[in-house]
């Protein structure tokens, strides 16, 4: 696939007009945690809700391809990388917005008693953080996302989970933003949350701009204690080294990396990627893997789980660009 050139100058300088700071031919490589991928037509960051709308809006009316990236972490890039726009979403800032609900006075013999949180958070805040300051402040729901990375606009997007958990749980809202500018609010049940997918991630047309939880008033040093818990156990059982997490996902009543390994392929290789000896559903970078090695093992994995088990696994990661 090619892209107008004359698109891509117009949307260069027409981003330049508004504040941005576009940058032609990036390597994705560098924004993923696979450290893979090519080269972007054009690459800019975005710090905040409207300065996404601006760039998915330029892009959108010079049709030029769009994909929003959030922490790159359940990504590949091709290695011949994205013809189009990469906007990447990054807050700086995080901030809570509390609203606090209350029993009413005579519930509780006069004393006001707080029962839940609301929150809103820009989806390019980073997951892990978000789960820390929400234990420091007491507030429980999300102690189970210590340590998961990428964005929470990803983890919408994808529906991210854990230990029993998933984003769905604890989301009231999501707002987005489509292609034409047009934007809107939907309840956690107009989202389409399945198992590791959603909405987003099925319709790539609309892109998570903000995320409303509801949270529980707990203990601070139980949620931090919690939060470490998890993070512990999350080291113990991952590999550490550059990887996109679970490659697959985990079929109805098993689990992905026990079928990989029961298929003998801990530890294959194919160029500079690896299935992971401590996790066999992770597949490592070892330093030099491109986007073909990867794909390669990926459809190795696929092809023998299926001939010996007769189990057909799905893709947690996506797959984007030109490979």
């Amino acid at each position: 696939m090619t892209v107008d050139r004359g698109a891509l100058a117009t949307l260069r300088e027409e981003l330049y007009a508004r504040g941005l700071s576009p940058r032609p031919d990036e390597l994705l490589s560098g924004h993923t945690s696979y450290r893979i991928g090519g080269p972007a037509d054009l690459f800019v960051v975005v710090h905040t809700a409207g300065d996404m709308a601006v760039a998915i809006k330029s892009a959108s009316d010079l049709d030029v391809p769009i994909f929003l990236l959030g922490g790159g972490t359940n990504i590949l890039f091709g290695d011949r990388g994205f013809r189009g726009l990469v906007i990447q979403n990054s807050a700086t800032v995080l901030k809570v917005d509390v609203e606090k609900e209350r029993l009413p006075l005579s519930a509780r013999l006069g004393l006001e008693e707080m029962l839940s949180v609301h929150l809103s958070v820009p989806s390019g805040v980073s997951l892990t953080p978000l789960s820390r300051r929400l234990a420091s402040l007491g507030l429980g729901g999300l102690s189970w996302a210590e340590g998961i990375p990428g964005t929470v606009g990803g983890a919408i997007v994808n529906n991210a989970g854990a230990y029993g958990f998933s984003m769905s749980d604890v989301v009231t809202e999501v707002e987005w933003i489509e292609a034409s500018g047009r934007a809107g609010t939907w309840g956690v049940d107009d989202v389409g949350f399945g198992y590791r997918t959603s909405y987003f991630r099925e319709n790539p047309g609309r892109f998570v701009t903000a995320v409303h939880f509801q949270v529980t008033r707990q203990d601070a040093a139980y949620l931090v204690e919690t939060g470490k818990d998890y993070l512990g156990r999350r080291k113990k059982n991952q590999p550490a080294g550059a990887s996109a997490g679970s490659v697959f996902k985990n079929p109805v009543d098993g689990f992905a990396g026990r079928l990989i390994e029961e298929s003998g392929l801990k530890g294959r290789r194919v160029g500079g990627a690896s299935v992971s000896q401590k996790h066999a559903n992770f597949i490592v970078n070892e330093g030099n893997a491109s986007a073909a090695d990867v794909r390669t093992l990926i459809e190795m994995i696929q092809t023998e789980v299926s001939q010996k088990l007769g189990v057909d696994l799905s893709l947690e990661i996506q797959l984007v660009g030109e490979f």
